[in-house]
């Protein structure tokens, strides 16, 4: 390609071509690319370059982005319904009011990513970095997060209902007015986390034992 015009006009056309049956632009140079609300449903986008992409509304479902590089990329609202993200690098992308419901996460970096509102219910999170990552207000219904990294973590208001926490690092992690009801907590480091009017009812705590609602006589 000549210039980054050309280089996407000529991707444009490729997606947007019915008889491209192949949907295979894996490990291609995508940095920067405009995709705003293009269909890449399917698409093979393994180890592909999108650091700074706009795919702000993109139709991604049952994509193939795993070991992809989407640093600082905008996802804003993207619908990412069973995507496969697995150690895809993702930090400082922007997902906010993104929909990753049952996506495939595992070892994914979201270090520093805003996920406000997100939608990750049945998401496989296992083992990844979310480390200051905005998730305030997202949902994360049956999550999981099994020995995810969360430090420092804002997840105000999220809802962790029955999400698998078991040996997540949850250090300075901020859950404050969370729902965490029944939620599996067996072996987190809660060091300095703040759980101020968070929702534990039958939650499994760190050290196994479950979380009993308070219970006043007047």
């Amino acid at each position: 390609m000549r210039n980054f015009a050309e280089k996407h006009e000529f991707i444009l056309n490729q997606i947007t071509d019915q008889c491209f049956q192949q949907r295979d632009l894996s490990g291609c140079d995508l940095s920067g690319i405009d995709l705003r609300a293009v269909d890449l449903s399917g698409m093979n986008l393994i180890g592909a370059d999108l650091r700074g992409a706009n795919l702000t509304h993109a139709i991604l479902t049952g994509a193939n982005l795993s070991g992809a590089n989407l640093m600082q990329a905008n996802l804003r609202e993207a619908y990412l319904y069973e995507v496969s993200l697995c150690e895809a690098n993702l930090s400082h992308a922007d997902l906010s009011y993104a929909n990753l419901c049952g996506a495939f996460l595992w070892r994914v970096k979201l270090c520093g990513s805003k996920l406000w509102a997100a939608s990750l219910c049945d998401a496989d999170l296992s083992e990844a970095d979310l480390t200051e990552a905005n998730l305030i207000e997202a949902s994360l219904i049956q999550a999981n997060l099994v020995r995810a990294n969360l430090t420092g973590a804002k997840l105000c208001g999220s809802r962790l209902l029955e999400a698998n926490l078991n040996q997540a690092n949850l250090t300075a992690a901020d859950l404050t007015w969370g729902n965490l009801i029944e939620a599996n907590l067996n072996e987190a480091n809660l060091w300095e986390a703040n759980l101020s009017e968070a929702k534990l009812q039958g939650a499994i705590m760190p050290d196994g034992t479950i979380h009993q609602p308070q219970i006043f006589f007047f």
